[in-house]
């Protein structure tokens, strides 16, 4: 496959930040408690099924001190509709329990002390500083993957690659540029199907004849 040009990467880039500039993500929360769990419970699960799983889970369960004390399998039962919901649910209690014991209740907002709660790697982390503190990091889920490939951004074979690859072609706004990657990945440049009559960058796009455009 082809790769993106430098000038085709700046267009890109200047693109997508134009439009998508207001972007954020569509995960529903409203403290970085919530936001922490409900970008954990996303992993392998769609943003539409979390935001019918958590309120429940946030209302049960409002503080990191609540969900310290839960107990496991009544977390489970709120979780059931979730995928991996077994794991999630000891993760996310461990999670609150580390919260209240080392960081007194409430969620650290960086990078290395967010990966030592339960459930949390580097790409929860990322996504939890761009969507809270906007922080200029970049973060891979399967979206991004599939968009930075098609576009011809990147060709490695791991998201951490990807990201990486990204970081350093991107440098700046990365925090739109993720955000954009993954609603133009989810709604247009889908796994299926992907709609190219839609596409406003078809002009980048390095995979046109697989789609037959």
């Amino acid at each position: 496959m082809k790769k993106a040009t430098k000038k085709e990467i700046q267009a890109l880039k200047e693109i997508f930040v134009q439009k998508y500039s207001d972007a954020v993500t569509e995960l529903t929360y409203t403290n970085a408690y919530e936001l922490v769990i409900a970008v954990a419970l996303s992993a392998q699960c769609t943003d539409k099924r979390v935001n019918l799983i958590t309120p429940a889970v946030f209302q049960k369960y409002p503080t990191p001190k609540d969900l310290a004390e839960a107990d496991l399998e009544d977390v489970k039962e709120l979780l059931k509709s979730c995928s991996f919901f077994n794991n999630k649910a000891k993760n996310i209690i461990a999670m609150a329990k580390r919260v209240v014991e080392v960081y007194d209740g409430e969620i650290p907002m960086n990078e290395k002390d967010l990966q030592t709660l339960a459930g949390v790697g580097q790409k929860t982390a990322h996504v939890v500083m761009i969507e809270y503190t906007g922080a200029n990091l970049m973060a891979v889920d399967t979206h991004v993957f599939r968009v930075a490939h098609r576009l011809g951004l990147s060709d490695d074979k791991t998201a951490i690659a990807t990201e990486a690859t990204l970081v350093k072609k991107f440098k700046t706004d990365l925090h739109v540029l993720h955000q954009a990657m993954v609603l133009f990945g989810r709604y247009i440049c889908t796994a299926k199907n992907p709609k190219c009559d839609k596409c406003f960058v078809t002009e980048f796009c390095k995979t046109k004849e697989t789609f037959k455009v």
